[in-house]
């Protein structure tokens, strides 16, 4: 296992999201919970309106005023532990008028510890959790999903500088479970030691999302990092770090019963995901493209894989469904070891169409054999094998390049901003 020490060299940045917080007159939103204290004031949006905040410091208190809350309200929830097993239905703020959940001390955050899952909120619109903790949940540590009723998704949820840790630990859990949830943003966040059978970030029938600035990181190898999958289509995973994390750091498509499926299947598993700008450290298989129709990894720095820089799969076998193709992997650096280097780095599945992939100016190092490069399945246009990215103390967890390095205009911190 490959453990490195990750510094600020690094270029990790989160997407910023402004914190619209108005809403209705004070006078007539519901009276504050006991434990809680309720502060009106002006929205940051427009100086004429209202805003509601409320600050609470017990787990009834939380969940009354989670209960409670309407558009424009913010929760600030006081330093502490506060017993998981959390359920709130139907928590909906309004556009311009999130309902916000927040730590009252980022530098000290609320922990939400233990329960089936942490926190569940089932079809939320335009909420936002931020800077709180959540540990030691048995199922999932935050599971967000649209309330079984699939023609209408949960909508515009931000999770910004959340932890979740120690979930499970073993069988099918997820750090964050997403059913159903459209157009969200996942940023600033950490997630470790998930369940060993689960994913950090699990997605079922999720679209027009971004991950971003995130970390994963797990102790043993779990079985996927973030996956998309059960019609999943619009997703961005950007500029994230998967430091040991999965046996699939990002698994694009995968296995879903058919009555999972968000819509009702269109012949994918996942379609139009977009991973760039990450870095992955360890793991068997950075990304994986598992039945899905059209997706792309561009600008990433892989560095020792266990077996496998990619894999393309078809698990999904139903009448109706593609063959995994129109994969996508351009100027991506790859660093390996011969040892590590399973099937010339790709593994390719039966039922598969790999002859439709394309791939271009990637940079392939072994380190200990400069000669080994990659087997692809089709031609690679402007590849560059055998040539020393030249990071800057990759032992360190600085994986910038120096200067003059040929790897320039390759990997994570080659993205550039939008």
């Amino acid at each position: 296992m490959t453990r490195v020490l990750l510094c600020a060299a690094i270029v990790v940045i989160a997407m910023g999201v402004g914190s619209c917080q108005a809403g209705g007159n004070a006078a007539d939103q519901p009276p504050a919970a006991d434990g809680a204290a309720d502060t009106p004031g002006q929205g940051a949006g427009d100086p004429g309106e209202n805003r509601r905040e409320v600050t609470v410091s017990d787990r009834d208190a939380l969940i009354a005023a989670m209960r409670s809350a309407t558009p424009g309200t913010t929760i600030f929830v006081a330093p502490g532990t506060y017993d998981g097993g959390m359920y709130i239905e139907g928590l909906r703020g309004a556009e311009g008028s999130p309902i916000i959940i927040a730590a009252a001390d980022p530098e000290d955050p609320p922990t939400i510890s233990g329960g089936t899952e942490a926190m569940h909120f089932s079809d939320p619109a335009w909420l936002e959790l931020r800077d709180l903790t959540l540990t030691g949940a048995t199922g999932n540590g935050l599971n967000i999903d649209d309330g079984g009723s699939y023609d209408t998704p949960a909508h515009h949820v931000t999770l910004r500088g959340l932890q979740v840790r120690e979930v499970g630990p073993e069988g099918n859990r997820d750090g964050i479970k997403l059913s159903g949830l459209d157009d969200f943003l996942i940023a600033g966040c950490t997630v470790e030691n998930w369940g060993d059978g689960g994913s950090a970030i699990d997605m079922v029938g999720c679209h027009r999302g971004t991950i971003q600035g995130c970390r994963f990181r797990h102790d043993a190898l779990a079985s996927t990092g973030v996956q998309c999958k059960g019609g999943t289509a619009g997703i961005t995973v950007r500029r994230n770090i998967f430091d040991e994390a999965a046996a699939r750091g990002v698994n694009i498509g995968g296995s879903t019963g058919l009555q999972y499926f968000r819509p009702p299947p269109e012949g994918y598993e996942a379609r139009d995901i977009l991973v760039e700008g990450n870095l992955f450290i360890g793991g068997q298989a950075p990304v994986a493209f598992v039945g899905c129709d059209g997706s792309t990894v561009r600008f990433n720095t892989i560095y020792l894989p266990g077996k496998w820089a990619l894999r393309i799969l078809q698990e999904t076998r139903e009448p109706g469904f593609v063959l995994c193709r129109n994969g996508v992997f351009t100027d991506n650096i790859v660093v390996f070891r011969s040892a590590q280097w399973s099937e010339g780095g790709v593994n390719i599945g039966p039922a598969t169409a790999p002859e439709t992939f394309s791939f271009a100016r990637n940079l392939w190092y072994c380190v200990d054999r400069p000669d080994l490069g990659p087997t692809l399945p089709t031609l690679e246009e402007d590849g560059l094998v055998g040539v020393n990215p030249m990071f800057v103390a990759p032992d360190e967890g600085d994986f910038s390049l120096q200067e003059g390095s040929p790897a320039e205009g390759r990997g994570h911190t080659a993205l550039l901003d939008e």
